[in-house]
């Protein structure tokens, strides 16, 4: 009876002790727009490596850094958030995603410099900006047309791909004080833009004010990111990760641009990595453009789903423990059965994925990627091997599990191949499916 005791009394002190350790954790934190103390869990989904900080078989066997993937939602602005546990420099400097490996993430860049170039009227006098340029993919588009351009990237081993397609190419964080330089050295944008990097910038306040500053007096922003709504709606809690510091509702990105000035005047639903926003955003103080009425649009929808309610914010967490519970026992039946399962893809969310759902090489044998960078090394946390995508050929899988799902139509058919011997894809979100 003593030692059930001492294991309750035991057991006990383990959870009180994983509650104080949270509540240190949280003490003082604060929301990186208006800075109202942090209170209200958004998901928690433990503890995972740096999504892209990918190992070489020398380094399997030393000790790897997790830190807290606990996202908050902030009760005043409703952004929600992670803490910054690592800074931008160690995550960034030197990085391994590149965006040209996805052939359709270019025909949707090729597409966004046709429109803008018609709707804003670019030409050889015009300045297109991107912050957050990576390899070049969107502006030699640009390029190719004749339009000035400049891409600032932190990563200096991402931009001189940049510069091979006729990029120039500032390697620098951004924010005030880049900003202040360019506009120093007489740069000014007409067209400044970011896809997918507002959600990865800790300090917010500092980036959106550097637009600000950057910007030509009628000159136009255009930022691209996951919408808050999309992931909430399909449990796409994989595209949570430490380099994607906040997730944004219209709502919220609209009050963070406007205290610094800026009107969002128009905005775009697009299907792109599970759904995103594009944002369109002008002076306020210039009435070039008009604020279209999708604005007002999305504004209302967001408001009625309740998106300036903390109670909406605090039912995903159920979502996502249901989600991971379909996905294991899928594999389990699987693998029971005594079939094969490789993994598709390399990329950020899914060793989100994967370091949730606890899912090893004891499940998945290896992924591949087209990225080359990435071969020969191992999935951070869950240490999958990953191979070029003709390992696919070699070994006949029965079943592929698409990691970059967003990508799922892409990928099934370059590798349509598998049905030759049966083979079958499997997308895990919102949940599982099987594509036969």
């Amino acid at each position: 009876m003593s030692t059930i005791v001492q294991a309750e009394q035991n057991s006990e002190s383990i959870a009180t002790a994983q509650i104080l350790l949270r509540d240190a954790m949280n003490q003082g934190s604060s929301c990186r727009f208006c800075k109202t103390k942090l209170q209200h869990t958004f998901v928690d989904l433990g503890m995972s490596p740096l999504c892209e900080s990918y190992l070489s078989a020398a380094h399997l066997n030393q000790m790897e850094p997790f830190y807290p993937l606990h996202v908050y939602v902030c009760s005043n602005c409703f952004l929600v958030q992670l803490e910054a546990y690592v800074s931008p420099e160690h995550i960034f400097s030197d990085y391994a995603y590149f965006s040209s490996y996805s052939d359709s993430w270019l025909a949707h860049s090729k597409a966004y410099t046709d429109r803008m170039k018609d709707r804003f009227s670019l030409d050889s006098a015009s300045l297109v900006v991107e912050v957050a340029s990576n390899d070049g993919y969107l502006l030699q588009y640009f390029v190719q047309k004749g339009i000035p351009v400049l891409g600032i990237e932190p990563a200096a081993n991402v931009a001189p791909e940049a510069v091979k397609k006729g990029v120039p190419t500032l390697v620098k964080f951004f924010g005030v004080d880049t900003a202040r330089e360019l506009v120093a050295a007489g740069k000014q944008a007409d067209l400044l833009l970011g896809n997918n990097v507002l959600a990865q910038v800790p300090d917010l306040n500092d980036f959106v004010a550097g637009m600000k500053l950057l910007l030509k007096p009628h000159g136009v922003i255009t930022m691209e990111f996951p919408h808050l709504q999309r992931l909430m709606d399909e449990n796409q809690f994989d595209t949570i990760y430490h380099e994607h510091f906040s997730y944004f509702s219209f709502l919220t990105a609209e009050k963070i641009f406007a205290a610094h000035g800026l009107t969002l005047f128009d905005v775009e639903e697009l299907t792109t990595h599970g759904g995103s926003l594009r944002i369109f955003a002008r002076h306020a103080e210039d009435t070039t453009h008009a604020v279209t009425s999708r604005v007002g649009d999305l504004r209302a929808r967001e408001v009625n789903l309740g998106y300036e309610q903390i109670e909406t914010y605090s039912r995903f967490a159920d979502q996502v423990e249901e989600t991971k519970r379909k996905l294991l026992e899928f594999l389990i039946e699987v693998k029971r059965s005594g079939k094969k399962i490789a993994g598709y893809g390399a990329p950020g969310k899914g060793n989100t994925l994967l370091n949730y759902c606890s899912i090893r090489t004891d499940f998945i044998d290896y992924t591949v990627d087209r990225n080359p960078h990435k071969h020969g090394k191992f999935l951070p946390g869950t240490h999958i091997p990953i191979f070029p995508p003709d390992q696919i050929q070699r070994t006949r899988p029965d079943y592929l599990l698409i990691l970059p799902w967003n990508l799922k139509q892409e990928i099934m058919q370059q590798n349509a191949f598998i049905r030759d011997w049966g083979g079958k894809f499997v997308v895990p979100i919102p949940e599982v499916k099987v594509y036969s």
